[in-house]
């Protein structure tokens, strides 16, 4: 068996453009958009809940890159041509299936995202009108707005925090076929690769396949100039997040979640920190907006003995009434 490091840096070509990606400078300010219940419980007790993808409403979405990518790494002749001889073609194929079922059941069971807005505190002051719609309750929501330059960057995280990519469903499956071609390519460059490890190769494309699903979207989406935090459970190695991983009772039945407390970060950044410390505004939704309302929630959160947050209520001035 090849040296696992060898065999990762071997295969980093595939991550070129996701490490561009990550390069990019955080915007300034992210919103999330949500119900005064769940604001309220996320300020009080310095916790965010992380939604499983196979429990949303965009799960289509999320699916694409991984059932797109299995359906063309089935049919690409020339990841075939790459292996030498149908033997080794099958045992690829073999260790591909396996790692894929292995993803789409277990894997994706503890998966974990959030999502926000792009937010610029001067231009949305009101908060985006699509987001209220969609997201905001129908504007009786509220936008809490975060600061990231008061959240710590931490290197090998199980936490990705990254922009959303858009893009038509065409241009989707064309990145696809050539993120295949590239592996077909590395794994042609290496005639001599041992068939055991064949587990490591097909692991590595298919985790950047699921990276693709989990930050590309539908280009009818842009307007929402997504953000999202997501979890992998596969990441966190030291297992520092997992006594976080839970379950929130809805209607229709149990769903799981990850009761993220903001001030566990200190596990793997050394300094203490609170969601309350990044918090910038809290933008009430405009079908809500008036000046009682802002009282009530400044009030509320006064009681609650949480007085630095009690001054960073505000109200939309959008003109705006939702049902």
């Amino acid at each position: 068996m090849r040296d696992p490091q060898i065999l990762h840096e071997m295969f980093l070509p595939l991550w070129e453009d996701a490490q561009v990606q990550d390069s990019y400078s955080r915007p300034g300010y992210l919103a999330h958009y949500t119900s005064i219940p769940t604001m309220e419980s996320i300020v009080r007790n310095d916790e965010l809940w992380l939604s499983n993808p196979l429990f949303m409403n965009d799960i289509e979405e999320l699916r694409f890159g991984v059932n797109i990518g299995a359906h063309e790494f089935r049919l690409h002749q020339g990841i075939r041509d790459a292996c030498g001889n149908d033997v080794r073609y099958e045992v690829l194929r073999l260790a591909f299936e396996e790692r894929l079922d292995l993803i789409s059941n277990e894997n994706a069971f503890d998966t974990y995202l959030l999502s926000f807005a792009e937010h610029c505190v001067d231009k949305d002051s009101d908060g985006s009108l699509s987001m209220w719609r969609g997201y905001g309750v129908n504007g009786n929501g509220v936008a809490l707005v975060i600061d990231l330059a008061q959240v710590p960057t931490i290197k090998d995280s199980p936490f990705i925090l990254s922009k959303v990519f858009y893009a038509s469903g065409a241009q989707r499956v064309d990145w696809i076929k050539k993120k295949l071609d590239a592996f077909a390519d590395l794994l042609a460059n290496d005639k001599a690769l041992p068939e055991a490890s064949f587990p490591q190769v097909v692991s590595n494309l298919l985790e950047r396949l699921v990276i693709f699903a989990l930050f590309s979207k539908h280009d009818g989406f842009k307007e929402e100039r997504e953000w999202r935090l997501v979890y992998l459970k596969d990441r966190d190695v030291n297992k520092k997040f997992v006594d976080m991983l839970s379950y929130a009772i809805v209607e229709g039945g149990v769903q799981p979640k990850m009761k993220f407390k903001t001030s566990a970060l200190e596990r793997i950044s050394g300094k203490p920190f609170s969601f309350r410390d990044a918090l910038h505004s809290i933008i009430l939704g405009p079908s809500i907006s008036n000046s009682l309302a802002v009282t009530s929630v400044s009030r509320m959160f006064s009681s609650l003995s949480l007085f630095d947050v009690a001054g960073k209520v505000k109200a939309s001035s959008t003109p705006y009434r939702g049902k």
